[in-house]
């Protein structure tokens, strides 16, 4: 008996609300990093700091993360349609991977530039003071700013506005290493501010590339670790009627998951008990694990992957009941007849009419042609006869 439920739990309140709160964090890193990023460039370019003007172009590139963040979320809120059943979470994921691979070429082509200028130090001019102190404010500002988002982002459960903290946690960082930079080419080590550059270069790339090989792998349906899946096993191991889970499968969407699971149950219990236990088992797991968009549960008596039970090879109930009309040709008008597929067998369930079980001799005899015809049958490993006494 296999049964399957996939239901989408009611999200789009939430899902709004989120996106409100998002978006309004993220604003306040656009208007910082606005700030910060025309202050940089045209301080760069005046006190002739290679490193502050790179840094500058970084904040640049935080404001284009800012924007795919407020596109991303507002995309994601909307509720699942016939177009997107499972809901437009991913539209997350998809920024995120864009994000990744922006920083990545920025890092990059810092890093590049870097590299060439180092080849012509003697040339480049002296750095002047007041890029010390637009890289010291930006380090503050970079740091504060961090520490807003990243609260937000984990009471959100966003991965891509927890990515973009961590991009201006990184910014910060990298605002400290221009410091360093600008502060020893005032002391007359010039090659350092462009050291300062190419390491904050390197630092861009590196992070470009985590995030886009994360965004990337949930795009593949990576799973979840290990302790969430186990954390999700138990839950549905304890659902009352759960006698095994042979299968658990899950997959990331943005900030929450899905859940796929092969229940086994009891194999002579009916299909609307089955039922219950389904239902019972996913509502667990949607109320215990608040990271689990949806649950889509199979249930059945055994494990569908063993190939010596596989119910394909058996014949269906049209057939098994055109085989069972001989065997049961001497006994009254069946009200019922119940089919169980268990251990690559048919077991039979007969349920006839009270007045039968009345005649003692009938039945006995009838028991005595059972056992000789079942004995000749390959298929079915049982024919059991019940009493139906309630009406129909």
């Amino acid at each position: 008996m296999g049964h399957e439920h996939h239901h989408s739990a009611p999200h789009a309140a939430s899902a709004a609300d989120r996106a409100v709160e998002a978006q309004r964090a993220t604003w306040v890193s656009v208007a910082v990093n606005f700030v910060m990023t025309v202050l940089q460039i045209i301080v760069g370019y005046l006190a002739h700091s290679q490193s502050l003007i790179a840094h500058g172009l970084h904040s640049f590139s935080d404001l284009l993360s800012d924007f795919l963040v407020i596109y991303a979320t507002r995309q994601s809120a909307h509720p699942a349609d016939s177009a997107h059943p499972y809901g437009h979470a991913r539209v997350e994921t998809a920024a995120t991977l864009v994000l990744g691979t922006s920083l990545a070429a920025i890092g990059g082509g810092i890093l590049w530039e870097s590299g060439m200028r180092l080849q012509h130090i003697e040339t480049l001019p002296t750095v002047e003071l007041s890029a010390l102190w637009v890289a010291i404010a930006t380090v503050l500002s970079k740091e504060i700013l961090y520490r807003y988002l990243i609260r937000v982002a984990e009471r959100l459960r966003s991965q891509l506005m927890i990515a973009n903290a961590l991009h201006t946690r990184a910014d910060a960082a990298s605002a400290l290493v221009v410091v360093v930079g600008i502060g020893g080419a005032l002391l007359g080590w010039s090659f350092l501010d462009l050291l300062a550059a190419a390491l904050m270069g390197f630092m861009i790339l590196r992070m470009g590339l985590e995030l886009g090989w994360g965004a990337m792998k949930e795009l593949i349906d990576t799973g979840l670790d290990e302790v969430q899946v186990t954390a999700i096993r138990n839950t549905l191991l304890a659902t009352p009627g759960v006698l095994g889970l042979h299968e658990l499968r899950t997959r990331r969407m943005a900030h929450q998951a899905l859940v796929d699971a092969h229940v086994q149950v009891d194999g002579r219990i009916s299909v609307s008990e089955g039922h219950r236990i389904a239902e019972s088992s996913r509502a667990r797991v949607l109320r215990e694990h608040p990271e689990v968009l949806d649950v889509l549960g199979h249930i059945g008596p055994e494990d569908d992957f063993d190939p010596d039970l596989a119910v394909q090879r058996l014949p269906g109930r049209e057939a098994l009941l055109d085989e069972l009309r001989p065997m049961l040709a001497d006994l009254p008008a069946p009200e019922r007849v119940l089919l169980h597929y268990l251990g690559g067998k048919v077991e039979v369930e007969v349920f006839l009419n009270h007045r039968f079980f009345e005649n003692g001799a009938a039945l006995q005899m009838a028991e005595t042609q059972l056992a000789e015809r079942l004995g000749q049958h390959s298929t079915i490993r049982s024919i059991s006869l019940n009493c139906l006494i309630a009406p129909k």
